[in-house]
């Protein structure tokens, strides 16, 4: 059965989004990697589904490499934006696998979404061993001099290892990303964040994303950013992150200890993914 798509993106960071009936879609791994291949397939970094749920919509992620994944930062707003689009309301609720969040219109192309607390207890990230997560003992090359080393840790609903680094620029984003994210302190894999400390309200930013590897921008990925940079002292509670595809806001509430995500949404065009 074909099915209707719209490519979106956040950020640069891009979407295949399925609206769905009553009628099932639990594309198999094979079929997402087939509509992710940027040669042959549509092209994605995640394929996303909105269905309705017995309460609110249900949001499901893929990563291009075919494994469904429990939380997309760029990707749930842009399902806010269409849940919005659709109802014709400035606010939207929705259930992912692994949380409910909520998403409020920030401008005409703009969301904002409350993405809930993060998770900072080894356990919840998980780590293979307990290790205080505001700095784990992890690092990369020589062991008299380190070029990585002592990475925060955080869960946005997904696995997040956070390095900061003097100059971005100088990292091999794609050769350490990918020698990091099967590390076996990460049973779970991991999404690997290099943020350069800019300013006590910026950070650049790059991830090489777990399963779909190095993005324009990950919406979780600035949000580990900010919460682990601030653990450590050296942001305040928001900061704009400076991503390849551009510029997300990120504020760790103290009031409830929610993490608020701030960005621009695109729809390119409509399509129907092949059978």
């Amino acid at each position: 059965m074909s099915r209707p798509f719209l490519k979106m993106n956040g950020l640069g960071n891009d979407f295949v989004v399925v609206q769905t009936g009553a009628e099932a879609f639990d594309p198999t791994a094979d079929q997402v990697r087939a509509w992710a291949d940027r040669k042959s397939g549509v092209g994605f970094d995640q394929l996303i589904s909105i269905a309705p749920g017995r309460t609110e919509p249900l949001v499901r992620f893929w990563n291009a490499d075919g494994e469904e994944i429990g939380a997309c930062g760029n990707g749930s707003r842009c399902a806010g934006w269409l849940l919005m689009r659709a109802s014709g309301l400035d606010a939207a609720s929705f259930r992912t696998e692994e949380r409910r969040l909520s998403a409020t219109r920030a401008g005409e192309n703009s969301v904002s979404v409350d993405m809930g607390e993060p998770r900072l207890d080894w356990n919840e990230i998980p780590l293979a061993e307990d290790m205080d997560t505001r700095g784990i003992e992890l690092q990369v090359g020589p062991i008299d001099n380190p070029r990585l080393h002592t990475p925060g840790c955080v869960s946005m609903g997904n696995p997040h290892v956070v390095f900061f680094v003097d100059d971005i620029d100088a990292v091999d984003v794609t050769r350490d990303g990918s020698l990091l994210e099967h590390h076996p302190l990460f049973p779970e894999a991991v999404n690997v964040g290099f943020a350069q400390i800019k300013g006590r309200d910026r950070i650049r930013l790059r991830v090489w994303e777990r399963g779909a590897g190095l993005t324009k921008a990950c919406g979780t990925g600035a949000c580990a950013a900010l919460v682990a940079a601030h653990r450590r002292g050296l942001t305040g509670r928001k900061a704009t992150l400076e991503l390849d595809g551009g510029e997300l806001v990120i504020e760790w509430r103290e009031a409830d200890n929610h993490v608020i995500m701030t960005g621009p949404v695109a729809l390119e065009y409509s399509g129907t993914l092949p059978d």
